[in-house]
């Protein structure tokens, strides 16, 4: 293929544009050039993909000419022969596979895109023993690529950024990565039936010939990104606040083990290493069968069981005592029951992965409680300091009774929590839910109610201050009517009942504002009117809507009546048709007293905007989350700016459909807010996320990662390189 022209990868035809072609505008759009820089990278991918096998197949013969041995050079031939006699499938396969990869691997199209380097504690002990080989590999191999590719990643990372529209840089939103490269590769290299070792032999010998190839590539992109005139995003240290729980490089989390692999001493590396076969085998219990079959007595087994759950305890405690997200006197509380710890895990060595174990669980609820407090000052704090200090004292005491201590000490320490509450506090919390739930389901319903009045014929014809009081404080007023009608368990309703007059009062309220049917039927105008304006002023009541925000409609609507009622015939002539755009209703309507009950959070920006205004229709972004998906899940400790202070919050409850928040402070005031001012704040740094689960779990996939940075550096007992048995 030339430089230009078509190219089919698999079933997938990607057009490459010329890079100097007249064809392609001198200054596309940034959503242009984005388009056409990722046909241009699959396009060249094409070209370097099968020349890239062409030079593993070179090092294998090299390295089958340098093989000393008769067995390591059957390896080698194995891993050359057979690349060779696959190396048609493997190109197209590779291919097929980062095109799959580069579409799927934008933020809004993936719901929770794995990253490379988030191995956790738990998906460990699910995983099968290939698949524990399969992760160790892909570090392997994305180690080796990083140091080749990554500098030159730099300059095409912050240009496909700005393309997106970013104004800072969020390497998530360049699909080239090498990560993305890396898990394609590997997926399509494990779809060819050959053995372990030989895929293994493939990515060791070719990782960095295939990072040189990428650098090449990002570097290409990069100056045809420049000549399209898009300029780079801006790279800026914005402080990681203690906020993003479990992202590796946060506020108490190293930077990803995969980032940088320094060799260790010669001394370490005799001792005792954790790495992802050991703790895989330790986590599922076989690690003890597995030493017994390399030839071990089954007390040396016992023995390296007790070893390894050792170094799990001390890693998991010493990235506890690292995370600023805990106040440094609680920390060092935490670590001083290490000894207990430790002797623990010598008759139980997988308690950590229990979540039911009383020693997991106690953990589990000092650090979860330890979250309340940003201060050492902060109220209640002083209390909970010294109950965790005498449960690391009772530790302390020797004994053989220690699980059945850890059993009474948590017992003590959840009870002591559960009465700290006040009796008026929980009812407080009981009201507020109720409210919130009763908040959701008429928001739910007014959402309906408005699309019934939407798709009357009159609705239409009416002037846009009309529809916009109708789809929003009227659809409330209607929806709450229906809910009392519900509550009543009303049958039949009579039609002077409220559920049945407002929504039927609607039918002269559009008659009477369409100046070219109402001015041609005064006597009707004049008789309608009252009722009208009676009937509206009174359902608003119903639902406590503030007098001084309904005005400006009711001077609109009289304006609108006034014209229709010294309307001219010659005056009609000149009305023109009604606008048809869409309206979307309104937001979430919460009432004053609701608002009281709950202690909810009105978003400022949005109640800025006058009431009853000419704004545009909401345009609804097809990539926004699905209002079911929970925003945050419930537990959720964040530091929430309100009134000037900064308050220390956890998620106590979300609504059934994810509309509303309630949130509490250690000294139990609540805040609520919707899902919209629950965006909006995080959006603006408002509402900054402290731990959105357990730091225990951070901990211990922490200790995964650790294992997994051991393999990459040590390697791990489950290799197998070409030429061994």
């Amino acid at each position: 293929m030339g430089a230009g022209g078509r190219r089919r990868i698999g079933d997938i035809a990607i057009h490459r544009p010329e890079p100097a072609s007249p064809l392609l505008p001198m200054e596309p759009s940034k959503a242009q050039a984005y388009d056409a820089c990722l046909r241009e990278a699959l396009a060249q991918m094409g070209e370097w993909i099968p020349r890239w096998l062409l030079q593993v197949q070179d090092l294998l013969t090299h390295k089958e000419a340098a093989a000393g041995h008769l067995r390591e050079k059957q390896g080698w031939i194995e891993a050359r022969t057979t690349l060779e006699s696959h190396h048609g499938f493997l190109s197209t396969r590779i291919l097929e596979t980062l095109a799959e990869s580069v579409g799927n691997a934008m933020p809004e199209l993936a719901s929770t895109p794995r990253k490379l380097d988030g191995l956790s504690f738990d998906e460990l002990e699910l995983m099968g023993d290939d698949e524990v080989q399969e992760k160790v590999e892909e570090a392997r191999v994305l180690q080796v690529i990083k140091i080749a590719a990554d500098d030159d990643l730099v300059d095409l990372n912050a240009r496909m950024c700005s393309a997106r529209g970013q104004a800072r840089v969020r390497p998530e939103f360049n699909p080239l990565r090498s990560e993305i490269v890396v898990r394609a590769l590997i997926k399509a290299v494990n779809s060819v039936h050959v053995p372990a070792s030989v895929r293994n032999a493939w990515l060791q010998t070719g990782a960095l010939s295939l990072g040189q190839e990428l650098a090449a590539m990002y570097v290409r992109l990069g100056r045809l990104m420049d000549s399209w005139g898009v300029a780079p995003a801006e790279y800026k240290v914005v402080p990681n606040p203690a906020t993003r729980a479990g992202v590796p490089g946060g506020v108490g989390h190293p930077a990803p083990a995969t980032e940088s692999v320094t060799p260790r001493t010669a001394a370490d590396s005799q001792a005792a290493v954790l790495n992802l076969d050991h703790l895989h085998k330790l986590l599922v219990g076989t690690l003890e069968k597995a030493d017994a079959s390399a030839g071990g007595t089954s007390g040396t087994g016992h023995a390296m069981v007790q070893t390894l759950a050792a170094e799990v305890v001390t890693l998991m405690l010493k990235s506890i005592a690292e995370d600023q997200r805990l106040l440094s006197p609680i920390r060092g509380l935490l670590l001083g029951m290490k000894p207990a710890l430790l002797q623990l895990a010598s008759s139980d060595p997988r308690f950590f992965a229990d979540r039911q174990n009383p020693a997991r669980r106690l953990l589990d609820a000092i650090t979860e409680r330890s979250l309340a407090f940003r201060s050492e000052y902060d109220s209640g704090y002083g209390k909970f300091a010294d109950e965790v200090n005498e449960i690391q004292r009772a530790l302390e005491v020797p004994g053989k009774d220690l699980p059945q201590r850890f059993e009474r000490l948590l017992a003590r320490f959840i009870s002591s929590q559960l009465t700290a509450l006040p009796p008026s506090q929980i009812l407080a919390r009981g009201r507020a839910v109720k409210t919130l739930a009763r908040v959701e389901q008429r928001n739910l319903l007014a959402e309906r109610v408005a699309a019934e009045f939407q798709a009357r014929p009159d609705f239409e014809r009416a002037p846009g201050v009309v529809r916009r009081f109708i789809l929003g404080p009227w659809a409330q007023v209607v929806a709450q009517a229906r809910i009392d009608a519900a509550e009543q368990q009303e049958t039949g309703l009579p039609a002077d009942s409220p559920a049945m007059r407002y929504p039927n009062i609607l039918g002269d309220l559009l008659w009477s504002t369409h100046l070219g049917t109402a001015s041609q039927n005064r006597p009707r105008l004049i008789r309608v009117i009252p009722n009208v304006l009676r009937t509206l002023r009174e359902g608003l009541d119903s639902i406590d809507y503030p007098r001084g925000d309904s005005e400006t409609f009711f001077r609109a609507l009289m304006g609108l009546h006034e014209a229709a009622y010294k309307a001219q015939r010659t005056d009609l002539s000149a009305e023109g048709p009604a606008a048809t755009a869409r309206h979307a209703p309104a937001g979430a309507w919460v009432q004053p007293a609701e608002a009281k009950d709950s202690g909810f959070m009105e978003d400022i920006e949005l109640d800025a905007q006058p009431a009853f205004v000419n704004t545009e229709p909401m345009v609804h972004d097809p990539r926004e989350t699905d209002p079911l998906e929970p925003l945050l899940p419930v537990g959720t400790w964040v530091d929430v700016t309100h009134e000037g202070q900064v308050l220390r919050c956890q998620l106590d409850w979300a609504s059934p459909h994810g509309t509303m928040f309630l949130f509490r402070t250690t000294v139990g005031r609540q805040l609520s807010m919707s899902r919209r001012t629950l965006e909006r704040q995080l959006l603006q740094s408002k509402v900054r996320v402290v731990a959105d689960h357990g730091l225990v779990d951070d901990a211990l996939d922490q200790v995964a990662r650790q294992a997994w940075v051991n393999s990459v550096r040590f390697g791990d007992p489950a290799d197998t390189q070409p030429g061994t048995p």
